[in-house]
């Protein structure tokens, strides 16, 4: 099922919090809408489920518009941050109570949560009480109750944020691989990058209300539109410098970091005011390199070390290499820099 937002607006009271959103989720796709807290995601998301009005546009399910149709009525399943699941209920009463309001056959709700719990792996759980199960099984049987009365679109709200990182990890495959198996339309919003990049086909990235770019996790990564994108992506994050480019060569303000450019880069920022964005994984020590830098912070994270690396005029690059015992704090090393791989971004923070 398609998903489609045309011109989509949102206020509360007197202040416009989404103005004239364009998006189409595409049919079978899972979207993720990605940005820090107060960003309009989640209010996207209510409003595509039907529990915020629409002040502006339409929503179109297929080719149906639905901008005016009540939630219960759109055929949407949605899992929530909190799994809101009935206490006094078990498993198996939380996942059939959908079908039991619309007094579907007793036999037919059966057969409907049978089939729900293996797809979700939860078949022994059905007669426990939520009270008796861990985050994870709770998060699974949220899901399964959203998916029991076969929505056409599955609609997912931080749904992994109260789970540890082992969950996380573990959650994220099974989500993933129920929405490919099933080929169901999934939003899913969230403000981790991970989770974005991992579970998903395509990103939009969205901040105070607006969509900076929509692209495959490897596209957005790769090619981001402005800083604001390439600093939301990336873990450990990219690094930004600012300065202007002479003779084929960004420099910073004081002159103390030179870093030759590609020609056709060069060619087209000469003399211009320019950052340049540069990833961790591009940077390496190297004693023939461009710069030369004070080690200010070593972090260990098992086979890598991250590297904080101090400017002689006080920016900083960061750097992630093979662990390694000989890169100690306070260590003044040369490091090259992959230049075919610096972003470069206008003065707007726009990428040229």
């Amino acid at each position: 099922m398609r998903i489609l937002l045309e011109g989509f607006t949102k206020r509360f009271g007197d202040v416009t919090v989404i103005e004239n959103m364009n998006l189409e989720v595409r049919d079978g796709e899972m979207l993720a809408l990605l940005g820090p807290s107060g960003c309009g995601k989640s209010t996207t998301l209510f409003a595509i489920c039907g529990l915020h009005g629409v002040d502006g546009g339409r929503i179109l399910f297929g080719d149906e518009d639905v901008t005016g149709t009540p939630p219960q009525a759109r055929n949407v399943g949605v899992v929530f941050q909190s799994y809101a699941l009935y206490p006094h209920m078990t498993v198996f009463q939380n996942i059939s109570f959908p079908l039991e309001i619309k007094h579907d056959d007793k036999a037919q709700i059966r057969a409907k949560v049978k089939e729900v719990a293996h797809l979700m792996h939860i078949e022994p759980l059905l007669d426990r009480l939520p009270a008796h199960l861990s985050g994870g099984q709770q998060q699974r049987v949220a899901l399964a109750r959203a998916l029991v009365r076969r929505p056409s679109v599955l609609l997912l709200d931080e749904p992994l944020a109260n789970l540890d990182a082992r969950l996380r990890l573990e959650m994220r495959a099974e989500i993933r691989r129920l929405q490919l198996e099933t080929g169901i339309t999934a939003v899913l919003v969230t403000h981790d990058q991970v989770e974005a990049m991992s579970m998903c086909d395509r990103i939009a990235i969205m901040d105070r209300g607006v969509i900076h770019q929509v692209a495959t996790p490897k596209d957005m990564y790769d090619n981001p539109v402005s800083t604001f994108v390439a600093g939301f992506l990336g873990n450990p994050p990219i690094a930004f410098l600012e300065g202007e480019v002479r003779d084929g060569r960004f420099m910073t303000a004081t002159g103390s970091v030179a870093i030759t450019l590609p020609a056709a880069i060069a060619g087209r920022c000469a003399g211009r005011r320019i950052q340049i964005g540069v990833r961790p994984e591009f940077v390496t020590a190297d004693p023939k390199g461009e710069v030369e830098a004070e080690v200010a912070f070593v972090e260990t994270q098992g086979r890598e070390n991250l590297y904080d690396l101090k400017l002689a005029d006080g920016g900083v690059l960061r750097s992630i290499q093979p662990a390694r015992d000989d890169i100690r704090v306070g260590d003044r090393l040369r490091w090259r820099i992959a230049t075919e791989q610096v972003m470069v971004f206008d003065d707007q923070g726009l990428r040229l």
